[in-house]
């Protein structure tokens, strides 16, 4: 394998990296690599990118067994870090016994987080400070689309995001990438995808969201107009922030006492 990039997918992605200052000089990388075709990908383009960049960084990969399945086999993402030059690491853990166990009404949500945090704990002892996901652009529109539906809030991934608790920034270099096109650059790549063994997998709020709005995300003009919804600073015009019930009451009842006024 000789890695390249193509000179869109390059550009998307180092325009991501500068806007948001993902990556600097003396930067340790961690990629969470799920085996999924996001994660590989990245995986990829950085292993391209860091041989080309002026800023000097190091890249390795991590894998979280949350333990679904004792038949999954791992050794396509090794080859694929063998042939990247990109040191690997499988951490098993039993994150799918605590899920199982318990009638969880968020699973997904809380997988993400135990993950996440075996992540974090290998980061913070070996000393890495950058911890990148593979999230794309379709991504991040569909959690603003679930912000909204299912919590009532105006909330998307965010590019950078710091962690306070561990210091750590997780970084989504690929958040300006269409999901459409990381799938055709992974079928010219030719790199293995591994299957989720989760039971939840195709029963998230994520896949749901998926399922119902796909017509939508296929219009250019309407998944335009809602990525630019998600930026600070566009025209925004909403609703007054919510008063108080003792406010609402006194209002109310102002109302309907003549001769009277608020106070």
């Amino acid at each position: 394998m000789q890695p390249k990039l193509s000179q869109d997918m390059n550009n998307k992605i180092v325009k991501a990296i500068a806007e948001f200052e993902m990556i600097k000089e003396g930067d340790k990388v961690l990629v969470g690599l799920s085996g999924g075709k996001d994660s590989s990908f990245l995986l990829y383009a950085l292993s391209v990118l860091q041989k080309y960049m002026a800023v000097n960084f190091q890249l390795e990969a991590v894998t979280v067994d949350p333990g679904f399945s004792s038949d999954t086999n791992f050794q396509p993402l090794v080859n694929l870090c063998k042939e990247l030059e990109v040191d690997y690491h499988l951490i098993k853990t039993r994150i799918a016994e605590y899920i199982l166990a318990e009638e969880n009404t968020n699973p997904c949500s809380k997988c993400a987080h135990f993950r996440k945090g075996a992540i974090i704990k290998y980061m913070l002892a070996n000393n890495f400070n950058k911890l990148a996901f593979g999230h794309h652009y379709d991504d991040a529109v569909e959690t603003f689309l679930m912000s909204i539906i299912y919590s009532g809030q105006l909330q998307t991934l965010q590019p950078v995001r710091f962690l306070s608790e561990s210091e750590i920034n997780l970084i989504r270099p690929l958040i300006y990438l269409r999901e459409k096109d990381i799938i055709a650059e992974q079928k010219k790549i030719g790199y293995q995808i591994l299957q989720s063994p989760c039971p939840y997998d195709t029963k998230s709020a994520r896949a749901v969201i998926r399922n119902k709005y796909q017509e939508l995300f296929n219009d250019k003009q309407i998944f335009s107009n809602i990525s630019k919804a998600m930026r600070e600073g566009n025209n925004i015009e909403l609703w007054p922030e919510e008063k108080s019930y003792e406010q609402i009451s006194q209002a109310m009842k102002y109302l309907w006492t003549k001769n009277t006024s608020p106070n």
